[in-house]
C-alpha cells in the first residue's frame, strides 16, 4: 500500500473522532508528556487502535494521540513519539508527521529530553533549537518522493521556524523562564555516547544531543510545516557529567521541570 493510502486511512479514521480540525501539533517526549493532560475537551486515542500507527515502546511515553483544547487554540498532541533505535523504519517514525498534516495541523512544536555538551548549560534548561546536526546516517526522505507530500530536495535553511523562536523568547523573557538556544544533535542511539564522541559533537557545534526529533523536523519541512523545537536539558552527557547517565534522571529531571515547561509552551500556544 502507497504511503499516501495509508496516510489516507488515518486521516478518515481520526475526522471521524473529532468535529474540529486542529492547527496546531506537539510531538511530546520522554517526561514531557504531561503537557497533553492540560487539554481541555480531550479526546484521548491509544496509537494501537489508530490505522497504521506502529507502538510506542519506551518509558515515559503513554504511547496515545489526545485532541483537544488549549490556550483557545486547537491541538493534537502526541504522548510519546517513535525512535528508529525502537526498530521502526523511518516512515513509521515520521509518520504522524505526515497525518498531522493531512488532518490542518500547520505548526508544530517538537519536544524532547536531551544531553546537555554545552558546558555553560545545566539539568533542568530549557533550550530552544536553533538548527541541528543530522548524525544518524539516516534520512526519512530516501526512497521514491512523492509530490503531493513535497518537493524532492527539500530546503533545511530554516529548519526551525526564526519567527516562532522570536516568539518563544519573547514569552520566556514575558514570564522570566530562562531559556538558552542551542544546536541539537540528532544521534541514533539506544547507547549513550562516549565521552570521546561527546568531544566530537562539541568540536563540530553541537549544544545538546538526543536519540529524536531530526527524522521528525525533516518531513515536518518537506511538508510545509512550521517548526518550533524545545529540548529540556535532563543530564550533562558522557565526560561532562560526573556520574554514570540512566533514562531515570532523564524523568527526574523532566520532572523538576514541569511547571516551566508547561508554562512556556502554554503561553507560546497562545501567541502562535
Amino acid at each position: 500500500m502507497k504511503l499516501s493510502e495509508k496516510i489516507q486511512q488515518t486521516k478518515e479514521y481520526l475526522l471521524s473522532k473529532i468535529d474540529q480540525c486542529p492547527s496546531i501539533g506537539l510531538v511530546l517526549g520522554s517526561g514531557l508528556g504531561i503537557l497533553a493532560e492540560e487539554i481541555e475537551n480531550p479526546i484521548t486515542i491509544p496509537y494501537d487502535v489508530i490505522p497504521h500507527f506502529p507502538a510506542s515502546t519506551v518509558a515515559g511515553h503513554k504511547g496515545q494521540i489526545v485532541i483537544g483544547d488549549l490556550k483557545g487554540k486547537r491541538v493534537i498532541a502526541m504522548q510519546g513519539r517513535f525512535h528508529y533505535y525502537e526498530g521502526h523504519a523511518l516512515e513509521a517514525v515520521t509518520y504522524p508527521i505526515r497525518v498531522m498534516k493531512a488532518i490542518g495541523v500547520k505548526q508544530i512544536i517538537v519536544t524532547n529530553a536531551a544531553g546537555g555538551i554545552n558546558s555553560t548549560f545545566k539539568p533542568g534548561d530549557l533550550m530552544i533549537i536553533q538548527d541541528h546536526l543530522n548524525l544518524t546516517s539516516q534520512n526519512p526522505l530516501v526512497g521514491p518522493n512523492e509530490e503531493e507530500f513535497g518537493e524532492r530536495f527539500p530546503d533545511m535553511s530554516e529548519a526551525y521556524s526564526q519567527k516562532l523562536i522570536a516568539l518563544t523568547k519573547e514569552v520566556a523573557a514575558k514570564e522570566k523562564i530562562k531559556v538558552v538556544e542551542g544546536v541539537y544533535a540528532g544521534v541514533i542511539g539506544p547507547s549513550y555516547e562516549t565521552p570521546a564522541e561527546i568531544k566530537f559533537l562539541d568540536r563540530i557545534g553541537a549544544d545538546a544531543v538526543g536519540m529524536s526529533t531530526v527524522p521528525e523536523v525533516i518531513v515536518a519541512r518537506h511538508s510545509g510545516l512550521e517548526v518550533l523545537g524545545i529540548s529540556c536539558i535532563s543530564n550533562m552527557a558522557a565526560g561532562i557529567s560526573e556520574h554514570s547517565l540512566t533514562h531515570d534522571e532523564v524523568m527526574e529531571t523532566t520532572e523538576k521541570i514541569k511547571a516551566e515547561f508547561l508554562q512556556l509552551v502554554k503561553e507560546v500556544i497562545v501567541v502562535m
